[in-house]
């Protein structure tokens, strides 16, 4: 494969894209061009990032290139993601004796992070969201964009998220040929209307009963083209109550800005779920290559939960999945609910390169992978987490 295959665009260049070129090119354009020409926290306000383009073939992927900026949300914080984001999630054991040990191996662990420059990084096609979805990306290729990003950024880790094997054999493959290491990250839960659930009769049985309640809810649907500037700092307002009230300030806080590109440019399809005037649940999904997911969910957590906000949303993906014939990433957690309506889980990884780099910067990555995969995978499965 030529070098000249791939290129690389920074903000002042961004104008110079032929986006024309791109597969997806409306998306991509319209989702990256905003990003590279002002900052991206203007979108996702808890991330201080660089953001490039790198063009490989006719793919245009986001690349973010980050220094320190530990309290980034996770999206572009492998610090945030393993330390911090994991200590909050402590509060979820019941045992108070195991949430102290913990707690003292993350703090070392943090410690250990920082020394070891965890977070001068660049993460490729990433895309500032919960999940990054891929085309398709070969073994070569990946050779070719590691040894490209070592050229321009000799000092820093590379990195994709978001790597499921089952969904990217190929990109996976590649990665490991290459001598990436493996972190897991995630375990996420994935839905196909035409794959064979264990328990068939029964996940038919709990997802018609879904759609009987969103039926006798009493919400109206609002599609995307409904959905309008009155609504935007509402859906904000619904994202924020779940995923950052209740749930972790880490996740990615995204802006009215973020939301009024989504509207206008189609960057997410919006649905909504309104009742009397008011909206009182909304999810964002994009599809790429056969696959969809939902980086924007949200409801009003103040509502009882015999409501069922949580369920018809969640009902309203399976539809959509379902009406085009795609695979539906439900990213983690609730997994049993998942399982329930015939989502099947499966580990999601961070792949690190850190091959170049001194051996002190390897040494945790090396570590963390282990235990992870040994421990920390098996563990998430047990439970389902």
């Amino acid at each position: 494969m030529s070098r000249q295959w791939i290129e690389w665009y920074e903000g002042s260049s961004a104008g110079q894209i032929p986006w024309e070129q791109a597969q997806d090119a409306d998306y991509v354009r319209s989702y990256l061009l905003p990003m590279m020409t002002e900052q991206p926290s203007r979108y996702v306000q808890n991330v201080q990032t660089q953001m490039h383009a790198l063009r490989v073939g006719d793919r245009i992927m986001p690349v973010t290139v980050n220094h320190t900026e530990y309290d980034n949300s996770y999206v572009s914080s492998v610090f945030t993601h393993y330390v911090t984001y994991a200590k909050e999630e402590l509060s979820m054991l019941d045992s108070g004796v195991l949430r102290r040990v913990l707690s003292t191996v993350l703090t070392g662990l943090g410690r250990w992070m920082k020394k070891s420059q965890c977070n001068q990084m660049v993460i490729v096609n990433n895309w500032l969201l919960s999940t990054n979805l891929y085309h398709d990306v070969s073994a070569d290729e990946v050779k070719d964009i590691t040894e490209n990003c070592i050229q321009k950024f000799p000092g820093h880790i590379i990195a994709f998220r978001s790597v499921c094997r089952r969904l990217y054999p190929d990109l996976h493959k590649g990665l490991v040929e290459k001598g990436y290491l493996m972190v897991p990250s995630r375990y996420v839960y994935l839905f196909h209307p035409d794959w064979p659930a264990q328990g068939k009769w029964r996940v038919r049985n709990t997802l018609n009963r879904d759609r009987k309640m969103l039926a006798k809810s009493g919400y109206r649907i609002l599609r995307h083209e409904e959905l309008g500037e009155q609504h935007v700092e509402r859906i904000v307002a619904l994202y924020n109550a779940l995923y950052l009230d209740k749930y972790s300030q880490h996740n990615p806080q995204f802006s009215v800005e973020f939301v009024r590109l989504a509207m206008q440019k189609r960057t997410l399809t919006l649905i909504g779920l309104e009742k009397d005037g008011r909206l009182d649940g909304i999810l964002g999904y994009f599809e790429r290559n056969g696959v969809m997911t939902t980086p924007l969910f949200g409801y009003d957590t103040t509502l009882p939960k015999e409501t069922g906000l949580y369920r018809m949303l969640s009902c309203l993906l399976v539809l959509e999945a379902e009406s085009k014939g795609i695979l539906l990433h439900q990213s983690a957690g609730v997994g049993a609910f998942k399982a329930d309506r015939g989502a099947e889980g499966e580990p999601e990884y961070t792949a690190v390169y850190v091959k170049h780099l001194p051996f002190y910067r390897q040494a945790v990555w090396k570590v963390l992978a282990i235990l992870l995969n040994r421990i920390g995978v098996k563990m998430v499965e047990k439970y389902q987490l």
